[in-house]
């Protein structure tokens, strides 16, 4: 086995847990929260499984269960669940130097340095650290690589008796949970690796980890491989401290309505590059293309479908808003069809570069104010810090409080941590 060790802490059914934080009485009532336009179920408390509610179920098909068993429902709400994750990792770097978050519920933390002994105690300690100071329910998995983190993990929430922390780092842990794990709970095998697996003749992780390597770099390549050294306690996947430079970025949505007038749909795409331009400066970042698209729905069976996209060039990279967001509108134009329902609508670009080294156009084959155009830029996100995203707009975006196709959240919960308008009030006795 390896001398390092990983561990991976999650928030436990973390979208409805922010949402009990702040609203005491959803202790032991069944929560669920929604996606994007209250489509679908997406997270779930214990007391909400235990209703049959699964993941992802549309929940048209689950209103009036919801209603009888007295579900509580919520619209998501970004702003909050994303605050709160930070807030969570900030108290995980009390604990470890070296964190990799991974999603918005789960980071990993280096615990090389911590003694064998203490890693539980330290884990307990996190745990209770976190809920005390945050509000927040979680469990932690230990191990020596990532995968065998992940494993753990798994096992801590779906084990009470261990106390919400499991240490494969222990060899007699290690041997005990790895005989009784199926190959489908390992971090990365998914339904086409399941099967690959049970043909190999596995029925737990056990029994992937004692596979010979050459067998499944056959079936499942080198990824297999690396999957098998990794249970093996040998690590193949580094701590990722630092979030890899992004490559693309994509800001799309469905629409609460359908649109069917090009108007409508200019300041959607308008918005959205709005957005994917905020996203680009954060980054320092730039784009040379952008795809815009839209499509109808699948489900408008009686109506015409039509899916469509358009890549439209820039002279040079750029993530100034008005220039992607004339790029978007123009796209629109170029590709627009009366006649159609459409549902859905987004703004993408690939192959992302870091905008102080990109190259220039030469001067007279279009080449931007990019000076001129950094200042303003600066201007408007410091304006949109300082009074909320959204306060200022280029005027072909529309204010979002007019933007009839925007993505409904009829059920959302305030922006308790983001928002002073939304604090919470005590009302004086």
């Amino acid at each position: 086995m390896s001398a390092r060790a990983y561990a991976l802490s999650d928030g436990n059914s973390f979208y409805c847990s922010c949402e009990r934080v702040f609203d005491a009485r959803l202790a032991r009532v069944p929560v669920i929260v929604l996606s994007n336009n209250d489509g679908c179920a997406v997270a779930r408390t214990s007391e909400a499984k235990a209703l049959g509610i699964r993941m992802g179920e549309p929940y048209f098909k689950i209103r009036a269960l919801c209603r009888a068993q007295g579900v509580r429902v919520y619209s998501s709400n970004y702003a909050l669940y994303g605050d709160m994750s930070a807030r969570v990792n900030a108290v995980y770097r009390g604990f470890s130097p070296r964190i990799e978050v991974y999603s918005i519920d789960e980071s990993f933390l280096d615990l090389s340095d911590v003694r064998e002994r203490d890693r539980v105690p330290l884990a307990r300690d996190m745990r209770e650290t976190v809920r005390a100071w945050t509000g927040i329910p979680t469990c932690v998995g230990i191990g020596a690589t990532k995968t065998l983190a992940k494993l753990a993990n798994h096992v801590a929430k779906t084990v009470p008796e261990l106390g919400g922390v499991c240490d494969l780092t222990d060899p007699v842990q290690y041997d005990h949970w790895m005989a009784r794990i199926a190959p489908d709970e390992i971090w990365g095998v998914g339904p086409a690796n399941a099967r690959k697996l049970e043909a190999l003749g596995c029925v737990s992780a056990a029994d992937v980890r004692d596979l010979d390597t050459r067998a499944v770099r056959k079936a499942m390549t080198v990824v297999g491989e690396r999957l098998v050294q990794e249970l093996r306690g040998v690590p193949c996947l580094n701590l990722e401290e630092l979030a890899p430079t992004r490559k693309g970025c994509a800001v799309t949505r469905s629409f609460s309505d359908r649109v069917e007038d090009r108007a409508t749909m200019e300041q959607a795409v308008a918005a959205h590059a709005t957005r994917l331009g905020e996203k680009l400066r954060r980054e320092g970042l730039g784009t040379d293309h952008v795809t815009v698209f839209f499509h109808t729905s699948e489900h408008d069976r009686d109506r015409p479908q039509r899916s469509v996209s358009t890549v439209v060039t820039l002279p040079e990279a750029t993530n100034d808003t008005l220039v992607l967001l004339k790029a978007a509108t123009h796209g629109v134009r170029k590709v627009w069809r009366d006649g159609y329902r459409y549902a859905k609508a987004g703004v993408v670009t690939t192959d992302l570069v870091p905008l102080a080294a990109s190259q220039r156009a030469l001067p007279g084959f279009g080449q931007l104010d990019r000076e001129h155009g950094v200042a303003l830029m600066a201007a408007l996100d410091a304006c949109n810090r300082r009074f909320g995203r959204g306060a200022v707009v280029p005027a072909t975006a529309g204010l979002a409080e007019k933007r009839d196709w925007s993505t409904k959240f009829e059920m959302r919960s305030p922006r308790y941590t983001t928002r002073l308008d939304e604090l919470p009030v005590v009302a004086a006795a």
